[in-house]
């Protein structure tokens, strides 16, 4: 019977990959701020962990905030309309539950990539979340 050189090769990528699956479930469980920021999965919705406050936006994203609360007038056509969630990255509600609104971006052409969204009545949202990367993540809006 022939040995293979590749036992040895093997076995150690394999308790490599265990120490390394092992310190990243051992950060999850901790809380770890990097899994935090990122969202954990439920199985049904993203968990928003980070947060804003309305004094930390951006001066534009505080005028389209304050816009909101006072129901407009909205600049672009798409404010207000139904946001879908499609990216799954805010709780998950019923469709219609929540609405975007475009923040201005100084300099560009079109709508940019900044966005507000706000679930619950149009005018007395229940959250807003706060997007600068049209929708890869969220930040949840403190008063």
């Amino acid at each position: 019977m022939k040995i293979s050189q590749e036992g040895p090769i093997l076995a150690g990528f394999a308790a490599v990959k265990l120490v390394l699956t092992s310190a990243l479930a051992a950060l999850a469980v901790a809380g770890s701020p990097v899994v935090q920021a990122r969202g954990v999965q439920d199985g049904s919705a993203a968990v928003v962990a980070m947060t804003v406050r309305v004094v930390e936006l951006p001066r534009q994203a505080q005028e389209t905030y304050e816009l909101i609360r006072v129901g407009g007038p909205f600049a672009h056509d798409k404010d207000g309309t139904v946001f879908g969630n499609r990216e799954r990255q805010l709780p998950i509600e019923k469709r219609g539950y929540y609405r975007e609104y475009t923040v201005a971006t100084p300099g560009s052409r079109d709508r940019g990539a900044r966005r507000i969204v706000c679930g619950g009545p149009p005018r007395a949202p229940h959250a807003c979340y706060y997007t600068a990367d049209h929708y890869a993540s969220f930040r949840k809006i403190l008063d």
